[in-house]
């Protein structure tokens, strides 16, 4: 008999089902592009920031409390060795450093003017310590430049890079030569970076070592991480990793912090010192979760409309067929059962919709992530009880008045008319 009267109701009332599946599936569709995008976000939304530069500097201890005890331009002469760079990409959170480069500094005299040289890898391909090998440098770093002419190579022992500034004072163009320490260099290119680094001189570590005669040396270690938003955890152990419990310990150095990762750093380097550009993850962070709160709210705004359309469809639906509940509550039926076979019958409608919905929402999804990000946005399990859950509420709760219409049915009166 309850088989008997769900069919029924979807071959007299086909039209409003279908209309219920559309509501529920549109939701559907939204809650699961959104929720599968936001929880593939991060990394995406992360390596979309990182293009704008590094957010973790990496200086020789000694040198660095002095720099921050005296002056950021404070010049103290410590270096690390070349191949510590190598070295920071064997820590626990190797595989959220996507990009660093290793920097040697030092003043040179050009015509009677003092001019920065600033030696480094351009597109270096290593080994590491663990057997691997990485390509990084610069190229990747600092991938904003605004370049006229060609990135250099590391092999390049000819050519140099003069920013926009060091350019016109030196009245240099490109592909003129310039004298840098008694040799000849070629101008390959001249770029606009839009800080500092537009005053100074680019060329490949290994030549800057030979000019100031520290072979094997460096000054610092820009790096460009993935790194999890801050929280008051993260802020805690920032302050003092001593203070955590052994719980919190746990979960700090397991999870990407900015915080652990410069921690795990100084592990790897003891005579070094990893700082965070705080105004730079702070943002990152700041900005990543704006993004995951307003994909949230489209989600309960979509949802919230699709209650409403379930709500009016269904009250629809209950009056439409008054005299049957009239009916059946005379010949014995209860509320419950009547209660329990109408929402059945929605349920199966909306089910049915947001199953369509769900894969709809799967490539509404990929075509965000490659439209916004350049990227293919893997479905992520969590997503999928998620949205069940969320169709099941929204179907449960847009029913609620048709339910109480449908309880308040007297027999007498509807079978009257």
């Amino acid at each position: 008999m309850f088989i008997q009267t769900i069919k029924g109701a979807f071959a007299r009332q086909r039209g409003k089902y279908l209309a219920v599946a559309l509501t529920v599936g549109l939701g559907a569709a939204i809650a699961s592009a959104m929720l599968n995008t936001m929880f593939d976000i991060g990394d995406k939304v992360n390596k979309e920031l990182k293009a704008y530069g590094a957010n973790i500097v990496v200086r020789p201890k000694f040198a660095s409390i002095l720099s921050d005890v005296y002056s950021e331009d404070e010049e103290v002469e410590e270096f690390l060795d070349e191949s510590d760079a190598l070295t920071i990409k064997t820590i626990f959170w190797a595989h959220n450093i996507i990009d660093f480069a290793p920097f040697l500094f030092a003043d040179t005299d050009i015509n009677g003017e003092t001019f920065r040289l600033a030696g480094t890898w351009f597109n270096k391909t290593s080994e590491l310590p663990t057997g691997d090998s990485v390509v990084t440098g610069v190229i990747g770093l600092k991938s904003w430049w605004q370049i006229d002419g060609e990135w250099l190579n590391d092999d390049d022992k000819e050519g140099v890079m003069l920013g926009s500034e060091a350019a016109k004072r030196l009245n240099k163009t490109l592909g003129e030569r310039i004298a840098i320490a008694g040799r000849s260099f070629k101008v390959k290119a001249v770029f606009s970076a839009g800080g500092e680094e537009d005053e100074y001189i680019f060329m490949p570590l290994a030549v800057a070592q030979e000019i100031s005669g520290l072979k094997g040396k460096i000054t610092q270690i820009d790096l460009s991480a993935l790194t999890a938003p801050e929280n008051d955890l993260a802020r805690k152990a920032a302050l003092d990793p001593k203070s955590l419990t052994l719980d919190e310990w746990d979960t700090w150095y397991c999870t990407a912090y900015i915080s652990s990762i410069t921690y795990q750093i100084e592990e790897a380097l003891p005579n070094a010192r990893a700082k965070a550009l705080l105004q730079i993850s702070q943002s990152e962070g700041a900005i990543l979760n704006k993004i995951q709160l307003l994909m949230l709210l489209l989600t309960a705004l979509t949802l919230s409309c699709s209650a409403l359309g379930v709500s009016s469809l269904v009250t629809t639906c209950v009056m439409e067929k008054t005299a049957e509940i009239g009916l059946l509550k005379a010949i014995g039926a209860t509320d419950a059962q009547i209660a329990l076979s109408t929402l059945t019958q929605v349920l199966i409608a909306a089910s049915a919709g947001a199953a369509i919905g769900y894969l709809a929402g799967l490539k509404l999804a990929s075509i965000i992530g490659q439209t916004v990000f350049d990227a293919t946005v893997e479905p992520n399990a969590l997503a999928l009880p998620i949205v069940a859950l969320l169709v099941i509420a929204t179907t449960i709760i847009g029913s609620i008045p048709a339910m109480k219409l449908l309880l308040a049915t007297r027999p007498a009166a509807a079978l009257h008319g």
